[in-house]
């Protein structure tokens, strides 16, 4: 992974991912991956106590009973931090990026961007006047075979897209594990916590933006089932979309959490008037690319024929696997030459990783399909703005 390093961490803080939190850690150990941070601060958890007790184990220099002071104080301090990584649970995303956009703290928050659409908008609008970086940290984005797909459809390789299929699935709520006690499952199928969407929100956003970011065009309008299988569950756990795009493409959208014997199934196929490309998490080092006549090949992570996007997100040799965790490390270290690029006065221009653009085109597309499976899958426009 290269980018610009000017030798010295970048001070990040982090909301969230105290004690038996699970995306917290990948987070610290994504962001400490290619040594572009240090992480000195946090409001770990939801009591003083649990955050004490999580930044002690952690070995952070300091530790805030909520977000709210640690933004003001870590602002006040000349060795205070210079971004904050947002790994709550849904409903707290938009307060907490609202509280250190205020203090002048770059962000770099989980996904879904915030709970509601209109959340997403109005801290897109603050993140813009801001001036500061705001990164979404869709980290499917961050695989070299996914960044090599979308540098093939810019150029034009692919042709005009004309069908986008994209899935996520997943068995780890099958059953009600929500009413065992477990915390990851307790908020991700709580409404208040989580918004309207479960499955749609959790993982459907992951495959929808993934759709995006290769392909470059939006979705237009939806046509959304949106089911929940499991007894007494109050959101979906499993989404099927069909999907319009700019310029007349074609899509569909699958996403579960109740297909059992998934794990992380994550696949996307494009198909063009040129050719066709398809990738899935399972064999992420490895994208099969066909062109329309043509002998179907298959171009590797950092080998023959990478592009220089697929080698600027490699990290080791050709046949040297990377995956989940360096895909979140790709964007935190584009986050950090972006944040670099700030310090210097330099424009950001196109940061090539997701940032609040995405959050609120994911936050669209959730409520979209939310309302069109009400209405019996009625063709729903995605309201961007």
């Amino acid at each position: 992974m290269t980018g610009r390093h000017d030798g010295r961490r970048i001070r990040l803080g982090m909301v969230g991912g105290g004690e038996g939190a699970f995306i917290g850690a990948v987070h610290r150990i994504a962001a400490r991956l290619d040594d572009r941070y240090e992480i000195v601060a946090g409001a770990l958890s939801s009591t003083p106590e649990r955050s004490a007790r999580s930044a002690e184990a952690l070995g952070l220099a300091r530790s805030y009973p909520d977000f709210a002071g640690m933004a003001r104080e870590e602002a006040a301090r000349p060795d205070g931090i210079e971004a904050v990584s947002i790994v709550t649970p849904n409903h707290l995303h938009a307060a907490a990026a609202h509280a250190f956009l205020d203090a002048g703290i770059h962000v770099i928050c989980d996904k879904p961007m915030t709970a509601t659409l209109g959340e997403a908008r109005a801290l897109a609008e603050h993140a813009r006047r801001s001036g500061l970086v705001f990164a979404l940290t869709h980290n499917y984005t961050g695989y070299p075979m996914v960044r090599q797909a979308r540098d093939m459809v810019r150029e034009g390789r692919l042709g005009a897209i004309r069908v986008v299929q994209v899935e996520y699935a997943q068995d780890w709520l099958a059953e009600a594990f929500e009413e065992t006690g477990n915390k990851q499952a307790g908020w991700r199928t709580d409404p208040a916590r989580a918004g309207a969407g479960g499955c749609i929100g959790d993982i459907g956003t992951h495959a929808f933006n993934l759709a995006a970011f290769v392909t470059g065009i939006a979705a237009e309008a939806v046509s959304a089932e949106l089911t929940t299988f499991v007894p007494g569950r109050r959101l979906d756990d499993d989404v099927r979309a069909m999907l319009r795009y700019a310029g007349g493409a074609r899509g569909s959208l699958w996403a579960s959490q109740v297909a059992v014997g998934e794990e992380n199934e994550v696949r996307l196929r494009v198909y063009g008037t040129a050719g066709g490309i398809d990738w899935c998490q399972r064999d992420a080092n490895r994208l099969s690319y066909t062109p329309l006549g043509g002998v179907r090949q298959v171009l590797t992570r950092n080998g023959a024929g990478a592009g220089e996007a697929n080698r600027r997100a490699s990290r080791v040799p050709a046949g040297h696997p990377e995956g989940y965790l360096e895909g979140f490390a790709t964007i935190y270290s584009d986050a950090a030459d972006a944040i670099l690029a700030a310090r210097g006065g330099l424009a950001q221009g196109d940061p090539g990783f997701p940032s609040v653009a995405d959050g609120v085109a994911g936050l669209a597309f959730v409520e979209a399909a939310v309302r069109s499976s009400a209405e019996g899958g009625a063709w729903t426009e995605v309201m961007l703005r």
